[in-house]
């Protein structure tokens, strides 16, 4: 029997970590291919992609479709459950977005690059 002393633990156990939130934000805007999701989640690898979206599928929060065609088209959606935790990132951006405020305030040399060309 699993046993968690906090709430927070079973949240962290789904979608903690550096890439999970990510790719549920990411996937909040619609269906995305694997190259979609890698050009979108900078300094991801292939490799932690693919596991962390079989994590999430595994969980119910990401569904996998794959496409019968040649070659193969594989995309990635929320599932309804997987919606239900936009409401966490949600808050972890706003929360994210007001730390580097308050330290840039505190005249740290940090940048917020959301909304601006990667490119």
């Amino acid at each position: 029997m699993k046993q968690y002393h906090l709430g927070i633990e079973a949240t962290l156990e789904i979608i903690g970590g550096k890439w999970k939130s990510l790719i549920i934000c990411v996937l909040m805007s619609g269906a995305k291919r694997t190259s979609e999701l890698k050009r979108n989640i900078q300094g991801i690898s292939q490799k932690v992609l693919i596991q962390q979206l079989r994590e999430l599928e595994r969980d119910g929060l990401v569904r996998r479709y794959v496409y019968q065609q040649m070659p193969p088209k594989v995309e990635y959606t929320l599932t309804e459950y997987g919606v239900t935790a936009n409401n966490i990132v949600d808050v972890m951006c706003s929360w994210g977005k007001e730390n580097i405020k308050m330290r840039q305030q505190q005249g740290e040399d940090i940048v917020l690059l959301e909304g601006t060309s990667h490119t």
